[in-house]
């Protein structure tokens, strides 16, 4: 991402001193010190801001900008407002550890939302804490208490907003990925059964009682300080089976990790004990991730870095007797 998608000087601010009286600040004119671009931005571009209000005080905010860009992917992703609409209506009331959510402000010149946020400052990724498999198992717990807590706690919220995942969701990306495959199909003749075969297993996913899920709970995505987990990016949050955010939190670790995250999860959301078709669910919701990231784009699913979904695909489908 470069400067030129961020907004001009003389925006920000504008923007900035809007968003922070809708917030309860009297500063009648904030002042920029500081940009700084966001090296770890993705999907949208964003900056670090350093300003100071009237009272001489200074704040450091995450900036998050649509600037035009969109990334659905089939209903999966909802951008910068939908992103904005969930910590306003869902992270914030829930009182979960999350970056102060300040408000969303529309560029009134190009109609794009920006996110306004905390700069949470001295965290680090979960995966490059001194000790990452004790920070996977408080990562775990934390994804697990917040799936407990979702149904009651946002039970009255407008939650109407949010993506769901249906049959017809889960099959398409099983479908994009086998027509995305190409040369795929030749070293893996099993891969069209398969693709077919996972329709039975949508009804796992959809049985499960659903979670407000990040959606995209990778260890990239969840920030770590003082034995504290904050997740971010939260603009692929649905409802739908909980175990979709276990799953993409442990995977590529090993074994032992893993198991361990299993066992804090369960024991955060189920204290009285797991369903007894968890671990079914679990290996559904493991061969969704796979079809979700294969079925994106025909060139990302052509690239030879796949190998390793695919054949995870196969040993996975072998042990559940899909082939």
């Amino acid at each position: 991402m470069t400067s030129s998608l961020l907004p001009s000087l003389q925006t920000l601010t504008v923007g900035l001193t809007s968003v922070l009286r809708s917030h309860g600040s009297t500063s009648n004119q904030v002042t920029i010190l500081r940009r700084q671009l966001n090296i770890y931005a993705s999907s949208f571009p964003s900056e670090i801001v350093t300003c100071r209000v009237d009272d001489g005080s200074e704040l450091r905010l995450f900036c998050k900008y649509a600037a035009g860009h969109s990334h659905n992917a089939y209903g999966h992703r909802g951008g910068v407002a939908y992103e904005a609409a969930v910590y306003r209506y869902l992270l914030q009331p829930s009182r979960a550890s999350a970056p102060t959510f300040y408000g969303s402000h529309t560029d009134c010149s190009t109609g794009a939302t920006w996110l306004i946020l905390e700069h949470l400052e001295n965290t680090l990724r979960v995966s490059h804490t001194p000790e990452p498999a004790a920070s996977m198992n408080v990562a775990a717990r934390w994804i697990g208490q917040f799936h407990g807590i979702a149904k009651e706690r946002f039970s009255n919220a407008p939650i109407l907003f949010l993506n769901r995942y249906d049959a017809e969701y889960y099959v398409g990306w099983a479908r994009r990925t086998s027509l995305f495959a190409d040369h795929w199909h030749q070293r893996f003749p099993c891969l069209t059964t398969l693709c077919e075969r996972f329709e039975e297993l949508v009804v796992l996913l959809l049985k499960a009682p659903p979670a407000l899920i990040h959606g995209e709970y990778y260890t990239s995505n969840i920030l770590f300080r003082n034995g504290i987990v904050y997740p971010v990016d939260w603009e692929s949050a649905a409802l739908a089976a909980g175990e979709i955010d276990l799953a993409s939190l442990t995977e590529g670790w090993p074994v032992e990790v893993v198991r361990e995250c299993e066992h804090e999860y369960q024991r955060a959301r189920w204290p009285e004990g797991s369903p007894d078709d968890f671990e079914l669910t679990l290996a559904a919701a493991r061969l969704y991730l796979h079809f979700r990231w294969l079925g994106e784009r025909p060139e990302s699913t052509a690239a030879e870095y796949h190998l390793w979904r695919f054949e995870e695909l196969r040993s996975s489908s072998e042990r559940l007797g899909v082939i």
